[in-house]
């Protein structure tokens, strides 16, 4: 089996980061394990933050550590923050808040991040991290379901037309409500990512 975990990680918790990389490997279109461990041994894993390497490490124990965003995805959401000089975005879907202190790492100093989740449980587990990396100032949290929340932003004229970026990494059921509201909320140039449009190598069709 292809070891799948960075060199830092200690040898009392390689057997959970091994699960953990192997769950993100099911997520995505690879099918080469040996691919995916090339692709993170020399791209991902050096470039990853030492905050994120912590948060991961944090995540990776957890149950439901399948629905954090994968670090490979992270490279390509910073990549787009840093594109359109991302300054205002909202986050739909926080969970521990892998997405959520890789955005606040990303975009400008002065930059805020409306994070929307309906469980400020999980986001606490990673709140000890955001704040020592000192980006916890630029998140506004608010634990409410996505689609009240993003209609009470619009509810003020001077949310329209005024973020950057959105990431949405939600229920994908809900994802057409979750767009019709978060083109509204962009500005023009504005980018939006919606995480799991593709799943287990199925393209997601939604009515």
């Amino acid at each position: 089996m292809a070891n799948l975990v960075p060199p830092h990680v200690k040898e009392t918790s390689i057997e959970v980061m091994e699960q953990y990389a192997k769950e993100l490997l099911s997520k995505g279109l690879l099918q080469s394990e040996d691919l995916y461990r090339y692709i993170l041994e020399t791209s991902v894993y050096p470039r990853e933050p030492e905050p994120l390497k912590e948060l991961r490490h944090v995540t990776a124990g957890h149950p439901r550590a399948r629905f954090a965003t994968s670090p490979d995805a992270g490279q390509l959401v910073a990549m787009l923050l840093k594109l359109v000089n991302a300054k205002k975005t909202i986050e739909v879907g926080v969970f521990i808040g892998y997405s959520l202190l890789l955005t606040a790492l990303t975009i400008l100093e002065d930059g805020k991040i409306i994070a929307i989740d309906v469980n400020r449980e999980t986001f606490e587990i990673g709140l000890p991290i955001i704040k020592k990396a000192g980006v916890a100032d630029k998140i506004d949290f608010i634990e409410s379901e996505a689609l009240p929340a993003l209609d009470q932003l619009l509810q003020n004229p001077e949310n329209e037309g005024s973020f950057d970026f959105a990431f949405v990494d939600a229920d994908t059921g809900n994802y057409w409500n979750y767009n019709e509201r978060i083109m509204k909320l962009l500005k023009v140039g504005g980018v939006v990512v919606y995480d799991n449009t593709l799943c287990q190598r199925f393209i997601l069709v939604l009515y």
